[in-house]
């Protein structure tokens, strides 16, 4: 199954643990034989994220810079580009739905290219029982869904 996770489950790459959330979550879907995508806008969310941190002194630079290669370089996790034409014009259409057009991106993203999105997002969550998204995702992806990581898939 293609999956798409949110950049909460990538924040453990570049040194920042999240109450909750298994480290290794990603680890353990690609051992389940699951493909592994994130929104190239993922990779600036951590990179906005390690700079807060890094400025509070709380993490190394080195640290953020290397995780975020880890990431990009690796080759178990797809990037998935922000600016293709039909992923953008539905994240233009999400932004009716909801206000953060970072998660937008995301949303589209893992629409277009993905089976399932992984998130914690609560926002984004409770799309999944509003008529209007539902429309929206089976005109492109009917088979799409959304769950925590958690839950199992």
């Amino acid at each position: 199954m293609r999956l798409l996770v949110d950049t909460t489950y990538l924040l453990p790459a570049i040194g920042i643990s999240v109450k909750g959330i298994p480290s290794d979550g990603i680890v353990r879907r690609i051992e389940e034989g699951h493909e592994i995508y994130a929104s190239d806008v993922s990779i600036f969310e951590l990179s906005a994220n390690g700079a807060k941190h890094v400025a509070a002194g709380e993490l190394s630079a080195e640290r953020v810079a290397r995780g975020i290669r880890a990431i990009v370089h690796d080759g178990t996790i797809t990037l998935i580009p922000i600016y293709e034409s039909t992923l953008l014009l539905t994240a233009f259409k999400l932004r009716n739905m909801l206000n953060d057009f970072i998660d937008c991106i995301i949303l589209a993203s893992a629409i277009h290219h993905s089976d399932l999105l992984i998130t914690e997002d609560n926002d984004i969550i409770d799309l999944k029982n509003d008529g209007e998204f539902i429309l929206l995702y089976k005109r492109i992806n009917p088979k799409f869904n959304i769950q925590k990581m958690t839950e199992n898939i």
